[in-house]
C-alpha cells in the first residue's frame, strides 16, 4: 500500500545543512502538541521521514494545522510541504550544541495516517552533526519557493549623501550570521538576528508622567514568517530614528522581547520587541532582499465599514474621489493647534466614505487626478448613525502603490467608477443638517421611536427648560483622544484607567443632563462636552476655571441659559437598566434658529394640514 507514495528520499538532509529542496514529500511518525498557555500560542512538534532520515526538530503552529484540517497529524500520514524556513537554535545549556529547527508554514496532505497505514522505508534519525555540518559560506535559511532569507555573501553598498550614517557597532557583521523567523522568536530565546523589511515607522512621539518625560518611535516588520513591532525609547530615538528607512529590509538583533500590548497594536504577534543600548541594525544589501515580503494587507471593501464596529482598525484601498480645503482650528482642551483634510474614497462595492487625514500628512497630501489611497491601519468611527475612517499614529499611507489591487482599482474607477453615483456611508443619518426629520415630543413618543438597532434620529426646536448643575463637569484625561474621568491621587498627580498612566494636569469636561420642551411636552437628555459649551456659552475650561474659585459658579453659569431656545439633534434609543425598559435621548448637536429654515418647515407643515 506504501509504495505508491514516493517520499523525497535524502530531502532531510538538505533541507537541515541550509539547503534547498522545493515541495519535499514527506511522512509524519509521531506529532505532539506544545501548550503555551493560550490555544493561539499553541504549536505542534512533529517527526518528520523522507524514507532515508527521520528528524525531531520539526514545527508547526496550530493555524496550519487548522487550515489543512486534523488528520494531517495523524501518525503515518504522507504531507507535501509547500513553504519553510529553517533557523538555529542555542542548545548549549543542554550540552547539545546548536540544532537546526524546521518550522513549515504551508503544506498539503496528500494521505492521511489511515491510508497509509505503515511507516514507509527503513529511516534513521539525522544528527545533529550531520545536519549542521554545512559550511557556513554555503548555509542559508531557505523556503521552497527558492529564495534564501539569509546569506553570508556581504555586497558593501557604498555609502551616499542619501543614506544615513549606520548607528552602530560594525564590527559585528550581522549579514555572515544565521538569521530566524520572526515567527519563532520568544522571550525564552536571546541569540538571534531577524532579516525583515520595515513596513511602517511611527512619527516621534512624546510623554511625560511622574517619573519623568522621554519620547518614543515604533516600527512594524515583517518576514516570510509573519511580523512584529519594535520600539525604541529616548536614546534610541537619537539612534536609529533617521536611519532607518521604511521599505527597506535591516538585519536585527539584541532587542528584548516582550508580550504585546494589543491596545497598541495590531499586528498578528503574541510578541513585540523594544530595543536596548545593545540593539544592533544593519541595512541588508543582498541581492536576494526581494525575497523578504512587502508591507501585508488585509484590505476590507468600502460597503463592510458600515457594519464594523467604531474603533475597528482597518486596511482600505480606494480612489480619491474628492478632497476638501485644508482646515486649522486649536484643541478646546489642550489649545494645540491641529490640521486636518478630509477625503473622500470610493471604490468597487459603489460606496464612498470619509477619511480625515492629521498634521503633516493632510498638509501635504494632492487629491489631484484621483489618485488611489491605500492606507494600513485606519481606524473607523461613527457619529451621528454614519460611519468613517480616521488616520492615527501608526497608519501607513501610500499613494498609487505598484501593487495589483491598485491597479485593478484604477481601471475599474477609469472605466465606470468616475460617473457612478456612489453609497455615502459617513452621511450622518440627517444628524448634520435640516435632512434630519422634523419632530415633536409627542411624536416621538406616539411613533415608539427608539426601537431601532442604532437609535432613531429627529431634530426638534427646543427651550431649555431646566439644567442640572450637579455632576455637570468632571476632571478627564489629558490625552487628546481620551475623555476618561482620571482620579485624583492627592499628591498632585491624577490618574487615568484607561490610559493606565499618571499625569500631572488634566482638563475639563461637561456632560450636562437637561430638561428641553416644545409646545407638546418635554423630554430629560444628555449632551457632552462640545454641545453643551454652544448652550452656556463658555468652554469647559473657562467654566472650570470659575468653579475653582467659587463653587456657586456652576450654578449661576446654568441658570443664564435656561429659557434660551435651539435646535437639537437627537438621538433616541430604548436601553434597558435592571429589567426595565427607558428611552435614552442625547443630544448629538446644537445649532442656533435659522428662522428662515425653520420657517420653511411650519408652512410645509401648515400646507400638509390644510391639503
Amino acid at each position: 500500500m506504501s509504495a505508491k507514495y514516493n517520499l523525497s528520499a535524502g530531502s532531510l538532509e538538505i533541507i537541515m545543512q541550509g539547503g534547498k529542496y522545493p515541495n519535499p514529500i514527506m511522512q509524519i511518525l509521531a506529532s505532539k502538541r506544545i501548550n503555551a498557555g493560550a490555544a493561539d500560542k499553541e504549536r505542534y512538534r512533529v517527526v518528520l521521514s523522507d524514507s532515508k532520515n527521520t528528524i525531531s526538530f520539526a514545527m508547526l503552529t496550530t493555524q496550519v494545522r487548522d487550515q489543512v484540517g486534523p488528520d494531517v497529524l495523524e501518525m503515518y500520514s504522507v504531507i507535501q510541504i509547500d513553504k519553510y524556513i529553517t533557523s538555529v537554535i542555542d542548545n548549549k545549556a543542554k550540552g547539545v550544541g546548536d540544532a537546526r529547527v524546521l518550522l513549515i508554514l504551508e503544506l498539503k496532505l496528500i494521505a492521511s495516517g489511515a491510508e497509509v497505514g505503515e511507516k514507509i522505508g527503513s529511516p534513521v534519525q539525522l544528527t545533529n552533526d550531520s545536519s549542521s555540518s554545512a559550511p557556513k559560506t554555503n548555509v542559508s535559511n531557505t523556503n521552497t519557493n527558492g529564495t534564501s532569507t539569509n546569506s553570508s555573501v556581504v555586497y558593501n553598498k557604498p555609502a551616499t549623501s542619501n543614506n544615513p550614517t549606520p548607528p552602530m557597532d560594525t564590527s559585528e557583521n550581522l549579514s555572515n550570521q544565521m538569521t530566524h523567523p520572526i515567527s519563532s522568536l520568544s522571550p525564552y530565546h536571546n541569540k538571534w538576528v531577524i532579516k525583515a523589511r520595515v513596513t511602517n515607522k511611527s512619527s516621534i512621539r512624546t510623554w511625560s508622567n511622574s517619573r519623568g518625560e522621554g519620547k518614543l518611535f515604533s516600527l512594524d516588520l515583517c518576514d516570510e514568517s509573519g511580523e512584529i513591532r519594535l520600539t525604541g525609547f529616548k536614546d534610541m530615538v537619537d539612534k536609529f530614528y533617521d536611519y532607518v528607512q521604511v521599505d527597506k529590509v535591516y538585519f536585527i538583533s539584541k532587542c528584548q522581547l516582550k508580550s504585546a500590548n494589543k491596545q497598541y497594536s495590531t499586528l498578528k504577534n503574541d510578541y513585540e520587541m523594544t530595543m536596548t543600548p545593545e540593539t544592533i541594525i544593519q541595512e541588508c544589501h543582498d541581492v536576494d532582499s526581494s525575497a523578504i515580503p512587502q508591507t501585508k494587507y488585509d484590505f476590507v471593501t468600502i460597503d463592510k465599514i458600515a457594519n464594523t464596529e467604531p474603533n475597528t482598525i482597518v486596511d482600505i484601498i480606494g480612489v480619491v474621489k474628492s478632497v476638501s480645503d485644508l482646515q486649522t482650528f486649536q484643541a478646546k482642551s489642550t489649545g494645540r493647534e491641529l490640521k486636518k483634510k478630509d477625503v473622500t474614497l470610493v471604490d468597487q462595492s459603489k460606496t464612498a466614505v470619509a477619511l480625515t487625514l492629521w498634521g503633516s500628512e493632510a498638509e501635504s497630501f494632492d487629491g489631484t487626478n484621483n489618485p488611489v489611497l491605500v492606507i494600513k491601519g485606519a481606524r473607523v468611527t461613527e457619529f451621528g448613525g454614519g460611519k468613517s475612517l480616521s488616520t492615527v499614529s501608526s497608519s501607513n499611507i501610500k499613494v498609487n502603490p505598484e501593487m495589483k489591487e491598485c491597479y485593478r482599482i484604477r481601471g475599474w474607477y477609469d472605466g465606470e467608477g468616475a460617473n457612478m453615483d456612489a453609497t455615502n456611508i459617513s452621511a450622518r443619518s440627517g444628524a448634520g443638517g435640516f435632512n434630519t426629520p422634523w419632530m415633536s415630543f409627542k411624536e416621538v413618543q406616539d411613533q415608539n421611536l427608539g426601537n431601532a438597532d442604532k437609535g432613531d434620529y429627529y431634530q426638534v426646536m427646543g427651550t431649555i427648560l431646566l439644567i442640572r448643575s450637579e455632576n455637570a463637569m468632571y476632571k478627564a484625561c489629558p490625552t487628546p483622544e481620551c475623555n476618561k474621568k482620571v482620579i485624583d491621587l492627592e499628591n498632585g498627580m491624577y490618574r487615568c484607567e484607561k490610559c493606565n498612566r499618571e499625569f500631572p494636569n488634566f482638563k475639563y469636561r461637561l456632560l450636562a443632563s437637561m430638561n428641553v420642551g416644545d409646545w407638546s411636552g418635554n423630554q430629560w437628555m444628555s449632551m457632552f462636552s462640545s454641545e453643551v459649551e454652544k448652550v452656556l456659552g463658555q468652554t469647559s475650561q473657562e467654566i472650570g476655571e470659575q468653579v475653582e474659585q467659587n463653587s456657586e459658579a456652576m450654578a449661576n453659569i446654568v441658570d443664564k441659559c435656561h429659557f434660551r431656545q435651539f435646535i437639537l439633534k437627537c438621538r433616541a434609543k430604548m436601553e434597558t437598566y435592571n429589567d426595565e425598559s427607558r428611552l435614552k435621548t442625547v443630544c448629538i448637536k446644537v445649532d442656533p434658529i435659522n428662522y428662515e429654515e425653520y420657517n420653511n418647515h411650519l408652512i410645509e407643515r401648515i400646507q400638509q394640514l390644510i391639503a
